[in-house]
């Protein structure tokens, strides 16, 4: 459940990346070219994928997500044990008691959805320690690909991993082998 939030999450920050790299790619043709541009596209989720510091920042958050459930599991059952016990004894509670104790059930299961939230809500905890564990790849991988850039004489280097569409893409023009050089990371080029 946790893994397919933080999935979620990472899919939404990837969706708003892409939807401004297509309204940068729409400007680009809309204006009239003064000289051949050279474009090239990188595989981002493919590069991730093959450096090691992913994996390990993914074993981080698996690790603090499912302590986190573990802990809301934990505060649903002690909550529920909390209420079966209330209905065992409810005839026995005066109108002031029974009152007071479903007052009491009502609160905790108000502080287990605010404890939720703050763990997994959009922004949550997790989302915040991805996006802070995250940072520095992402800022690695960035300065490569301006590396490529720069080296290769690309004008424009876009993603084209995930949702956003290319009608047509050479692959002679995927920098992304070449941007995993740049961050020492040896791969064998088939494996794309």
């Amino acid at each position: 459940m946790t893994v397919n939030r933080l999935s979620a999450m990472m899919k939404r920050t990837n969706q708003i990346v892409r939807a401004f790299s297509l309204a940068v790619i729409l400007f680009l043709l809309a204006s009239p070219a003064q000289a051949q541009q050279k474009i090239g596209y990188v595989n981002s989720d493919y590069v991730l994928e093959q450096m090691p510091e992913y994996a390990t920042i993914q074993q981080q958050l698996d690790r603090i997500a499912q302590t986190w459930q573990d802990e809301l599991d934990q505060t649903k059952e002690d909550l529920d044990g909390q209420f079966r016990e209330y209905q065992a004894r409810e005839l026995l509670y005066t109108n002031e008691e029974r009152q007071r104790r479903r007052q009491e059930i009502l609160q905790a299961e108000e502080a287990l959805e605010r404890l939720r939230v703050k763990y997994f809500g959009p922004e949550g905890d997790i989302f915040l320690q991805q996006e802070q564990l995250m940072r520095p790849v992402q800022e690695k991988i960035l300065q490569a690909i301006n590396e490529v850039a720069d080296s290769e004489g690309y004008d424009y280097i876009f993603d084209s991993s995930g949702e956003f569409l290319f009608m047509f893409k050479r692959e002679q023009y995927d920098v992304s082998i070449e941007v995993l050089q740049e961050l020492g990371i040896d791969v064998d080029s088939e494996q794309r």
